[in-house]
């Protein structure tokens, strides 16, 4: 094997001539989405657990300004949804970032974009599916169903919480209701073959639940999908316009109460708010018009979401204290906070609602990537495999489905939203580069939507000397610190910032580069600085991990290093 090899690209007109074979031999999708359907699941993948949980924890960190990273999550991820948009509809093929990554950069690349993308809907919708679980069992208690807590948490959860709450009961000390229900679980739990019987029952169900209607196809899907839109949009309107008769303008004082520092505490739940667009790309064989629509549905659906979201943050820190809002379910929560019952449960019904239409996208897009990997020989055949008569990805969706549900079963890997993040952030990054990097083979486009052309010569170098004189001049106390080293392994996230930063200015000044992308590329690559320095240690081991099963299957089964050798 020839290193050079592993680098070899995909020409455009390349990936889709094999996109034309693979239907001609019965890998075809059935085309159903238009516009609505296509912005309708952009919505259901970005209004879920961020409005319903995650905004919690990033207002009591940051307070009403909250809002500023609302709007600088959204305005990175504009720049990116533009570039996606921009490959969606110069390409497209369901494989949404591995096949963009492997027209720019190449095999490797393309690779580990895909292993990368694994991180964010795997991992991404065990979260979620966790999170449903505690918004289903806790409905079906205020309907008079009780669910064992045994079978509605994980063993570890259950494990850690006992111990904790055993010591705190010798001290005489009241539990809180998360150590009540480990403690309960695990003593309650029955027992077999000596080991506690400890399983997150509705979080699996959910999962099977959504993979079989997934399995069943796009249709299906994408009706399931408009309904529960439909339903949360109105729920949401709805807790804005109620909300708003109690909102306290005195709350929004101090607007940043703990400064930029709080407000960025929030990047990881802010982003992992907005993780979802980008899955649209995935639908691109099942659209009606991918090169119309596909632009147009992330874009609205960003915008869409964007503004529900800072219209919630100032309802939510207007209506109590953001001193109060550091709970999972601040929704619920101000609305029990000013005596309004019956709206705590509507926003019960449409949280279970909201996060099922989540696990719908996501569970929907990653059987389509492994798919396209499949066709280019870096996954096995089986992979590719499309059901004859529901036209969909069927083994794909079923290996989806299980890597989904048996961690939901055992773990508890809420911790690890920030890993899922990451992983995001990392394929926006390429994402960006590479329509900077396809500019230099202009003559493979064709006629399609095209970021707008700005000359970034003089304005990337002018924001990057603007941005390093403001921090020294208004920050130099952070500047100072930086520049000493005194933490040195903690700052390389952020020095790897800068030095990219720099180079994107000189080489944007050298050779002309378009500003938008440029700024996708730094924006996010700046969150992911913010989500520290073990996030990073864990998505470089998951990448390692990935690069030896490509060195070990793919590079040697490699459809395109196969023709090469023709």
């Amino acid at each position: 094997m020839q290193i050079r090899s592993i680098f070899r690209r995909k020409t455009i007109a390349n990936i889709l001539s094999d996109h034309e074979l693979a239907q001609k031999s019965g890998h075809q999708l059935t085309r159903t989405l238009g516009f609505k359907d296509l912005t309708a699941m952009g919505i259901a993948a970005i209004i879920g657990a961020g409005i319903f949980s995650t905004i919690g924890n990033a207002s009591f960190n940051g307070g009403p300004a909250v809002v500023t990273l609302f709007i600088f999550t959204a305005i990175a991820c504009g720049f990116s949804a533009m570039c996606y948009a921009e490959f969606a509809s110069v390409i497209p093929i369901s494989g949404s970032a591995y096949t963009y990554a492997y027209a720019a950069f190449g095999e490797l690349v393309a690779w580990i974009i895909g292993w990368a993308l694994i991180v964010e809907y795997a991992i991404g919708n065990i979260v979620v599916a966790i999170s449903w679980s505690d918004y289903f069992t806790g409905l079906m208690a205020g309907l008079g169903w009780h669910i064992p807590e045994y079978f509605s948490m994980d063993y570890l959860s259950a494990k850690r919480g006992f111990v904790e709450a055993s010591s705190l009961l010798t001290s005489n000390t009241p539990l809180g209701s998360s150590l009540q229900e480990a403690y309960t679980a695990w003593s309650n739990a029955p027992i077999l073959f000596g080991q506690k019987i400890i399983l997150d029952l509705p979080a699996v169900a959910i999962v099977l639940a959504i993979t079989a209607l997934i399995f069943r196809g796009v249709k299906e899907t994408k009706n399931a999908s408009n309904i529960m839109v439909g339903i949360k949009l109105l729920v949401v309107i709805m807790v804005i316009i109620v909300g708003a008769f109690y909102v306290n303008p005195d709350n929004w004082s101090p607007f940043s109460p703990n400064g930029m520092e709080g407000v960025m505490k929030g990047v990881s739940s802010v982003f992992f708010a907005y993780i979802g667009f980008d899955a649209l790309a995935t639908t691109a064989e099942e659209c009606k018009d991918p090169k119309k629509d596909l632009p147009k549905s992330m874009v609205a659906s960003l915008i869409i979401c964007t503004i529900l979201y800072i219209l919630i943050a100032l309802v939510l820190t207007g209506m109590v204290s953001y001193k109060e809002l550091g709970v999972g379910d601040p929704l619920a929560f101000v609305f029990e906070k000013v005596n309004l019952p019956w709206m705590q449960g509507i926003v019960a019904v449409s949280a279970v609602i909201a996060m099922a239409s989540v696990l719908l996208v996501f569970q929907n897009g990653q059987p389509r990537i492994w798919m396209s990997m499949s066709r280019d020989g870096l996954l096995p055949k089986k992979f590719s495999a499309i059901h004859p008569r529901f036209k969909t990805p069927w083994f794909a969706t079923i290996i989806t489905g299980i890597l989904v549900a048996v961690p939901a079963l055992f773990m508890n890997l809420r911790e690890v939203t920030d890993l899922s993040s990451i992983g995001t952030l990392f394929a926006f990054v390429l994402v960006n580069a590479g329509v900077i990097k396809m500019e230099s083979h202009k003559s493979e486009y064709h006629t399609g939507f095209r970021v707008p052309y700005i000359n970034g010569k003089y304005w990337v170098p002018a924001l990057f000397v603007l941005i390093i004189t403001s921090v020294f001049l208004y920050r130099q106390d952070h500047f100072i610190e930086f520049f000493a080293f005194n933490n040195f392994w903690h700052q390389i996230p952020m020095l790897s910032f800068v030095v990219l930063s720099f180079f994107m200015a000189l080489f944007s000044y050298l050779r002309n580069y378009s500003l938008i992308p440029v700024l996708g590329l730094c924006s996010n690559f700046y969150l992911m600085t913010e989500l520290g320095l073990s996030n990073w240690i864990g998505f470089s081991v998951w990448l390692v991990l990935g690069l030896v099963i490509y060195f070990s299957f793919g590079v040697n089964n490699s459809v395109l290093l196969k023709k090469a050798h023709t």
